[in-house]
């Protein structure tokens, strides 16, 4: 049996990189997983390949009626939601601030930071009515360190790690285990559009260096978990060998 046998899962960004290799995993382990994306298409093609246990609910996570209906079909299907895997963002439009496209950088904010308020609001009532659940953030380096052309992104990634703390600090009476997870570098889709930007020192590194998305997939997982009480309301780095000694991680 899996450590998150009969646990409900919903991953938002579950279409590709972090999200569909994080669905994989949490199926393979017993789980329920509701996949949640824009792109309809790789979503249902990814609930196929899993097969009953997993949901596909198209959804736009920067509109809150979307989510909350998603919400809603997976407590329809599967009964109840124990873990949400608030995973969805961009990176797009990379820009300075000078020369940004206000509605580009709006639609990025409201994505990356509301998406994951959204998530949030639309779980958290159903959860603390089931006596608790967890809610892990895709958190970032960026969410503590400026860099050029991301300005979005930083800032809606520091938005977002204030509101792990916030949710921490008022759900963790509740039963909700709140975590953020700063995976470092993924090699996803983004990190292909991060590359062909040209800006900032994170363009320059070579592919080689970024880590597979099984990784982070893995160490949400183990955080859903009791071992990984000690950091409730905090961040978790994938980059401290310590974290990824105890997962079981190489390198």
């Amino acid at each position: 049996m899996g450590q998150i046998n009969g646990k409900v899962a919903m991953i938002t960004g579950a279409s590709r990189g972090i999200g569909a290799a994080t669905a994989r995993l949490f199926a393979e382990e017993g789980a329920k997983v509701c996949l949640l994306a824009r792109s309809r298409d790789e979503i249902a093609q990814l609930a196929g390949e899993i097969g009953e246990s997993a949901l596909a609910i198209p959804c736009d996570v920067s509109r809150f009626w979307e989510v909350e209906a998603a919400v809603a079909a997976c407590i329809e299907t599967f009964g109840g939601l124990d873990i949400l895997i608030n995973n969805a963002g961009v990176i797009e439009p990379i820009a300075m601030l000078a020369d940004s496209d206000p509605e580009g950088w709006g639609q990025a904010i409201d994505i990356n930071l509301k998406g994951v308020y959204h998530g949030i609001r639309a779980a958290m009532p159903a959860m603390v009515a089931r006596g608790g659940g967890t809610i892990i953030t895709i958190s970032s380096g960026a969410a503590h360190n400026p860099l050029e052309g991301w300005s979005h992104y930083c800032a809606a990634k520091a938005g977002a790690a204030m509101l792990t703390d916030c949710l921490h600090r008022e759900g963790a009476g509740q039963g909700i285990r709140a975590m953020g997870l700063s995976p470092g570098t993924v090699a996803t889709q983004m990190q292909r559009e991060i590359k062909a930007s040209g800006v900032n020192a994170v363009s320059q590194m070579d592919w080689s260096d970024h880590i597979p998305a099984e990784w982070p997939a893995k160490c949400l997982l183990w955080m859903c978990g009791p071992e990984a009480d000690d950091y409730l309301g905090a961040e978790i780095s994938l980059r401290d060998e310590a974290i990824r000694a105890r997962i079981g991680l190489d390198g």
